[in-house]
């Protein structure tokens, strides 16, 4: 499955709290994103909370854009990438 990394810029920051409702509202994205057979691996978030940077196992850019609507989300641009890391040459 293609890897993606999903950038969002959220004008009024990304405000998820730490709370029973933000758990809520994470879980209610992994269920929607199900229909779709996209699975939201992790996410990194700028310290303004403005952009986000959302990494995506995903069939295609078509099924994350679908999702991102079903979860009301806004996408900036969509990059499919692959791994590098330190240990990729060991």
């Amino acid at each position: 499955m293609p890897r993606y990394v999903v950038e969002r810029v959220f004008k009024d920051g990304l405000l998820i709290p730490m709370t029973v409702e933000g758990q809520r509202v994470c879980l209610g994205v992994v269920d929607n994103n199900s229909e779709d057979n996209v699975t939201w691996v992790h996410s990194y978030v700028s310290e303004d909370k403005i952009k986000s940077f959302c990494i995506y196992d995903a069939p295609s850019p078509e099924a994350l854009r679908k999702a991102a609507g079903r979860n009301n989300l806004p996408i900036e641009k969509i990059t499919e990438v692959s791994v590098l890391d330190p240990y990729f040459y060991l």
